[in-house]
């Protein structure tokens, strides 16, 4: 059977597969000659992340399809229902990039808080010749130790930045419209380990109450963060969304940003990804990555296993 990753996939992930008999290929198609070549090369298995879109037209033009795999969380670059009603098995990875995502939430974070991302941005420009300037100008920074973290969503990977704050010394609140209460473990390098039990409080309190706010959550058809809920937040918050594209305004986000009801934001998803808007990309309170949460090499290692364990346990 031929497996085709057509986003890629890790060495691990095509070892497991070809120990088993598969034939991995990872070559990447054009999503317009997807059809074609699954037919031509009679596909059992399509794995994508999320450039490639499975939508109906290669669900019901590929008949050698079984199973659709997405190495991540989210699947909304796949029509799952339809292909689960025509019998194909759908399948994704939610464990495996949480510590991943995790990790760059706090890279956001930390670059804000002490504007490493717009320093970056001005060292090579004026370093050497306005050096004391950027040095006066880059002063104000603050401390995460002490300040409340408000988490939106509090799934898998918001349990995963949970913990990282509560390492770092940070007051946790989360809000999530399907969880009551999530038990945080802490394991230490020297085998200790403590649970911390958190509680879920209304979005409106995480709005008012939080230094920085973090989203975790999947796709939606309305915005999460908006003009309305902005106006909710602290003065000279922080926001961080490397979740989905589209659950913040970005258009009322600037304009908090620009007018100083928000410090910062840091973006690693866009409204109009793969195409930015450019005062998204322009704006020097935006610290700004291209959706990389989950690219990390042992990320990439954990999504490709857990993939071949599913897809050897459904068709072997």
């Amino acid at each position: 059977m031929r497996v085709l990753a057509n986003d890629g996939v890790s060495k691990s992930g095509i070892d497991a597969l070809e120990k088993e008999g598969f034939e991995v290929l990872t070559t990447t198609v054009a999503q317009d000659q997807l059809v074609n070549y699954i037919n031509e090369n009679e596909i059992s298995v399509l794995l994508v992340r999320s450039a490639t879109k499975v939508r109906t037209d290669i669900i019901d033009n590929c008949s050698s399809l079984k199973v659709i795999g997405r190495g991540g969380v989210g699947m909304d670059n796949i029509d799952v229902a339809y292909a689960r009603e025509k019998g194909l098995h759908v399948i994704n990875t939610p464990a495996a990039s949480s510590g991943s995502v995790a990790e760059l939430v706090f890279a956001h974070l930390y670059g804000s808080v002490r504007f490493l991302h717009d320093a970056n941005r001005n060292m090579p420009l004026e370093g050497d010749s306005k050096f004391k300037n950027l040095k006066k100008a880059y002063a104000g920074g603050i401390e995460l130790r002490g300040k409340t973290l408000g988490i939106i969503g509090i799934g898998r990977i918001g349990q995963a930045t949970a913990k990282i704050a509560i390492g770092v010394g940070m007051k946790v609140i989360a809000y999530d419209p399907f969880i009551e209460e999530a038990n945080i473990p802490l394991e230490f390098f020297d085998g200790q380990s403590l649970d911390f039990n958190l509680k879920t409080v209304s979005k409106e309190e995480v709005l008012k109450t939080a230094d920085f706010i973090t989203l975790h959550v999947p796709a939606q058809k309305e915005y999460v963060i908006g003009k309305t809920e902005i106006a909710l937040m602290k003065e000279g918050a922080g926001i961080v969304n490397a979740a989905r594209g589209g659950v913040i305004d970005e258009v009322a986000l600037i304009e908090a940003l620009e007018k100083g009801k928000l410090g910062f934001a840091g973006l690693d998803v866009f409204e109009n990804e793969p195409s930015p808007s450019i005062k998204v990309l322009m704006n020097n309170k935006v610290s700004l990555t291209p959706h990389i949460g989950a690219a990390t090499g042992e990320a990439q290692d954990r999504i490709g296993q857990e993939l071949a364990d599913q897809i050897i346990k459904i068709l072997k």
